[in-house]
């Protein structure tokens, strides 16, 4: 099945601010995302059931890219600081509905 790539809001300021390599290091992720969406580790919610996240460091914070998958897209939630253990991401995933 192909699934479209879908960005919100928040994850579009997110990633504006971050350096050329961060912002490569997403891109390679996001590529291996759009090959296969069930490749990363799935987490819980109380609102989405397909949600899944992806471990990457940026500027040495271990930072986490979230995403979910509501067929036919594959939306891009927000990129969340993993020191803050996923506080903000009902928060984010309100904004979805």
């Amino acid at each position: 099945m192909k699934f479209e790539l879908v960005a919100t809001e928040i994850f579009i300021e997110q990633i504006q601010n971050l350096d050329k390599k961060s912002k490569e290091q997403i891109k390679n992720k996001i590529d291996m995302i759009s090959s296969n969406p069930f490749r990363f580790k799935r987490i819980h919610s109380k609102t989405v059931h397909n949600l899944f996240r992806v471990r990457l460091n940026i500027r040495g914070n271990e930072t986490r890219l979230i995403y979910a998958v509501l067929s036919p897209n594959i939306i891009l939630v927000c990129l969340l600081n993993r020191k803050n253990d996923y506080t903000d991401l009902e928060k984010y995933l309100r904004e979805l509905k």
